[in-house]
C-alpha cells in the first residue's frame, strides 16, 4: 500500500520534470503527507499544453457517495479490481493523474516494532504515482479528491510490504493521462517498479506521526541506530 510520502521537489522543477504550462501551487517542501490531507496531482487538460497541476484531496471520494467519510477508506486503489471496482471504475476509464513524489514511506514488521522505511530513486529525482481522481458535488461545494494505485511488490519491496505504489515511467505519462488511452493498454502499465532504479532505507520514527512535518522524517538512520 502508499499511506505516506513526500514532495520535496521546487515548483520550478515539478514544472520542468512534467511538463508543465504553469508553475504548481506548491511553494514548500512536504516532508510527510498524509491520507485526507492536500496533495499535488497532475491532470489532462485539452486547453493546456496539456497537462494541469492541480491540489486535490487524498482518498477518493466517488460522485455516488453520500458523505465525504468514504474517502478515509479509498486512498489506495488496487490494480487487478480498479476496472471493476464501483468506487474507481468512473474514475479509471476517464480521470486518471499522476501524482508526483520525491519518495514514500513503508513501515517493517519486527520484533520490536515496525520500522519505518523511505523508498526513493537512487537518481533522486522526482516521479510519479498512477493515481485517480474524482469530483464530489453533494456537499457545500465540489471537492476533487484522488487515489493511488497500487500493485504487487517488488523484490525491494517485499521485505517490506507485500504491495507497492504503481510508479509510471516518463514516457508512459502521456498514455496513462489521455482519456482516449485503451483500458486494456492502460493496465499492461501498472506493473511493479523494477528495483534496480530504487532505494530503501530506514529512518526515524519520527515519520509515524503526521504532525512531524520536517527534514528529520526522511533522513537515513545513522549506523549507531
Amino acid at each position: 500500500m502508499c499511506g505516506r510520502y513526500n514532495l520535496r521537489t521546487t515548483p520550478a522543477e515539478l514544472r520542468e520534470v512534467f511538463e508543465l504550462f504553469r508553475e504548481p501551487d506548491w511553494p514548500q517542501p512536504r516532508y510527510n503527507m498524509a491520507p485526507t490531507q492536500t496533495v499535488l496531482a497532475i491532470r489532462f487538460d485539452e486547453h493546456a499544453t496539456p497537462r494541469e497541476p492541480a491540489l486535490l484531496r487524498w482518498g477518493l471520494i466517488p460522485s455516488w457517495a453520500k458523505d465525504t467519510k468514504i474517502g478515509n477508506s479509498l486512498i489506495n486503489a488496487r490494480a487487478d479490481t480498479i476496472a471493476t471496482k464501483p468506487s474507481f471504475r468512473s474514475a479509471f476509464k476517464r480521470r486518471r493523474c499522476l501524482i508526483p513524489a520525491s519518495g514514500f514511506y513503508e513501515w517493517q514488521k519486527r520484533d520490536d516494532g515496525k520500522q519505518p522505511y523511505q523508498i526513493a530513486m537512487r537518481s533522486g529525482k522526482p516521479f510519479a504515482f498512477a493515481g485517480l481522481w474524482e469530483q464530489w458535488e453533494k456537499g457545500d461545494g465540489p471537492i476533487e479528491s484522488c487515489a493511488i494505485i497500487t500493485t504487487e511488490a517488488n523484490d525491494l519491496m517485499a521485505p517490506l510490504h507485500d504491495r507497492m505504489p504503481v510508479i509510471l515511467r516518463p514516457d508512459d505519462y502521456d498514455a496513462w493521462l489521455d482519456p482516449a488511452s485503451d483500458a486494456g493498454a492502460l493496465q499492461g502499465l501498472l506493473q511493479p517498479y523494477p528495483d534496480d532504479d530504487l532505494t530503501a532505507y530506514p529512518v526515524s520514527k519520527v515519520v509515524n506521526n503526521p504532525r512531524n512535518d520536517r527534514p528529520e522524517c526522511v533522513a537515513p538512520m545513522n549506523a549507531e541506530a
